[in-house]
């Protein structure tokens, strides 16, 4: 029985997620480095400057100090952009409490190794056994916070940990499936934002309906491809981690990279697009990754390959999709 969970990074979605395990009547600490925020969040009962208008259960704690968010914690839940992700964790690996559930819900890959999270934390790890699960799928923050029905799946390794995570974070309206495909979940989650940009551009350059499915369609591909490539189960990109996740990403108004892309295809730049948000679009730094990744490994990943000039080489929006579409034809078949 898991009875406290540290929640590490206090954005919407780590605070989303904190609220639907303090919902339950569990104890949560919510960790974030700003302390003059997290003292403001305790005195508001909630998160004005990421998850507004959702007031904190009694038993949540926003806390700035890494000692008492993981003292006595038999759940570690990692919400922390991937950019600043292993700073963290080196942090506070020497803290952690041996043989309990390292959960990474973030959905990025690091630039500099291009390693997913819990690659990240198996690296960093002091001699501590810990699982490392991954929990992903659709699920917009406000919406999870709303209280909205979402379904999710959380990946482990020994499949016996993911059951008891899923168990964990399972409520009424928050159902959770569980897996043994950590990479196959953390490529989807990933790459999605990729494409997310992409399809974005489509719809701020009013290319309509059609470009986008074409998108989403052939981004999946991609993935799959990706995916294999590096052990994942081909399966679970027809679930809710892969396609589930994509969909709900190139097509959501709530999807920050959506909204890049559609500030992208209207004109701005990506300084402008970026300067413009509150919160991490972790899709644009995680095209670098996928890019590099995508080379090393030698998959054929032409939506990418384009975000990636759009984003990075300054290359016109416009160009980009005309080039995808005057690729050599091909023919479509089950092996992608």
């Amino acid at each position: 029985m898991m009875r406290k969970v540290a929640v590490i990074g206090a954005g919407s979605w780590g605070t989303s997620l904190a609220l639907l395990l303090a919902r339950k009547n569990l104890e949560v600490v919510l960790w974030g480095r700003d302390a003059a925020l997290m003292a403001r969040m305790n005195n508001s009962r909630e998160n004005v400057r990421y998850l507004p208008g959702h007031s904190f259960p009694p038993d949540l704690l926003a806390t700035a100090d890494l000692n008492t968010a993981l003292a006595g914690a038999d759940c570690l839940l990692m919400v922390v952009p991937s950019h600043g992700f292993r700073q963290v964790y080196r942090r506070l690996a020497p803290l952690l409490m041996e043989d309990i559930p390292v959960v990474s819900a973030v959905k990025g890959i690091e630039n500099s190794s291009t390693r997913t999270m819990t690659q990240v934390m198996q690296e960093e790890s002091t001699a501590k056994k810990h699982f490392f699960c991954v929990l992903s799928g659709p699920s917009f923050a406000e919406e999870v916070a709303q209280g909205y029905p979402t379904a999710v799946t959380v990946a482990c390794a020994d499949i016996a940990v993911a059951g008891a995570v899923q168990q964990l974070f399972s409520s009424s309206l928050f159902r959770v499936y569980s897996s043994s495909d950590v990479i196959g979940l953390e490529i989807s989650g990933a790459m999605k934002n990729v494409i997310a940009i992409a399809s974005g551009i489509c719809d701020g350059l009013g290319y309509g309906l059609n470009a986008r499915a074409a998108l989403i369609t052939r981004g999946l591909a991609e993935i799959t491809r990706l995916g294999m490539a590096l052990g994942a189960d081909p399966r679970t990109f027809a679930g809710l981690a892969g396609l589930g996740d994509l969909v709900l990403t190139c097509t959501g108004n709530l999807s920050r990279n959506r909204t890049v892309g559609l500030k992208l295809g209207a004109g701005k730049s990506l300084e402008q697009a970026l300067a413009e948000m509150t919160m991490v679009a972790e899709g644009v730094k995680t095209t670098l990754s996928c890019y590099h990744l995508a080379q090393t490994t030698g998959v054929e990943m032409p939506i990418l390959e384009q975000t990636h000039a759009v984003l990075y080489q300054n290359k016109p929006c416009k160009d980009a999709v005309s080039d995808l579409f005057q690729r050599d034809l091909k023919e479509e078949n089950f092996s992608l």
